[in-house]
């Protein structure tokens, strides 16, 4: 029996649940009122126990403009970015509209950087004063190890600002901040939000860099943070986002708290996501990044992507997400971000293996069925 609506597999947005909707559905209050500052307070509270940094910062912005306000912010003389997809480009195309001097390492997208790499560049350049890269490249699915990145530069230069998007990570699994300097977040991934929320989480020594560059006019970090120590906005707040921001915590404080909450969110969506790769390569698919990231399962086939992609959307009511550029055709992208029932896993991974047989690729035996069940229980013990 097919699900009643369309299963949303594709890695952001992601579905929104039921409790989420209603929270949002709620009157519009406006943003100058101590009612909806009691409401950012707690998002507010949420964020910074979440990520564990000094200050946070939410702007009504996608993802993207929160890259910019870092971008324009912390490179003040030139930038070093990660290229290996469409958001790793993103840093450099966003320099270049400011006229920001930049370079790239620019990788394939399956292969994660390195710190050799970034290091010996830094070594070689002295006017770099900020690093910018993704956590998870969500173009391809690949997990970078920014956090180990981040200690070397911060080892190196501890002057040098590090920007990390951890976008399709943060509220994914737990990240270790204390070498990160910027950390952006968006409502629409694993918060499991409609877009337009962007997040900043800030080090002491970024803020610093912010009380001195006074850049920018809508992305001025200096004027946000100002205001929203105080629980406001410098601009008109994504009130309704911030609502559902706050609710977000709530659902997860009540599996005993927000940090046993969330642990807890991080052990399920771990098990989920590495019980969904095990089953997929058991019926012959080939997982494509070298360093899977938790947040998808990517996986790669040249000649059946597009085909596959189509059937499980006709037949089995399943929508995953293709590439883009010159992967267009060739992967196809399955998310795992938020609170994922168990029964809406078992169907992905079984409508996989029906696409399958639908297309004369294999037999359907449930062979993804038992390997995703068998490892995603020896995961929970």
């Amino acid at each position: 029996m097919l699900p009643s609506t369309p299963l949303l597999f594709t890695p952001g947005p992601t579905p929104v649940p039921e409790s989420l909707r209603q929270a949002m559905s709620e009157p519009t209050l406006h943003h100058r009122t101590p009612e909806f500052e009691s409401i950012f307070a707690k998002a507010r509270e949420g964020l910074l126990e979440l990520l564990g940094m000094k200050e946070v910062l939410m702007l009504a912005s996608s993802g993207s403009g929160a890259m910019e306000a870092c971008v324009l912010t912390f490179s003040a003389k030139k930038m070093l970015s990660v290229n290996s997809g469409k958001f790793g480009e993103r840093f450099g195309k966003i320099a270049k509209a400011h006229k920001i001097p930049y370079t790239e390492i620019i990788n394939e997208w399956d292969i994660p950087a390195s710190v050799e790499s970034v290091l010996e560049i830094l070594q070689n350049d002295k006017d770099i004063d900020c690093f910018c890269m993704q956590m998870c490249e969500s173009a391809g699915g690949l997990r970078h190890p920014a956090e180990a990145i981040a200690k070397a530069i911060k080892e190196y230069n501890p002057n040098i600002i590090v920007v990390v998007d951890a976008i399709t990570a943060m509220g994914v699994e737990a990240i270790d901040t204390s070498h990160i300097d910027a950390l952006i977040g968006g409502s629409q991934k694993a918060f499991m939000l409609p877009p337009g929320l962007s997040i900043i989480g800030l080090s002491p020594q970024a803020i610093q860099k912010i009380e001195e560059r006074d850049v920018g006019f809508y992305f001025n970090l200096k004027t946000e943070l100002k205001n929203q120590v105080k629980n406001t906005t410098a601009w008109t707040a994504p009130t309704t986002i911030i609502t559902g921001l706050a609710k977000y915590f709530e659902l997860v404080s009540q599996n005993g708290g927000q940090k046993n909450g969330m642990e807890r969110v991080y052990k399920d969506t771990k098990a989920r996501s590495l019980s969904t790769q095990k089953a997929l390569e058991s019926i012959g698919l080939k997982i494509y990044p070298k360093s899977p990231a938790l947040a998808m399962n990517t996986i790669y086939d040249e000649k059946n992507a597009a085909n596959l992609r189509k059937v499980l959307k006709t037949e089995f009511n399943l929508n995953v997400a293709g590439g883009q550029d010159r992967l267009k055709t060739s992967i196809v992208r399955i998310n795992q971000m938020g609170l994922i029932p168990l029964s809406q896993s078992l169907w992905v991974v079984n409508a996989f293996e029906l696409a399958l047989q639908r297309l004369g690729l294999r037999d359907f035996t449930g062979e993804a069925n038992k390997v995703f069940l068998e490892s995603y229980y020896a995961l929970q013990d």
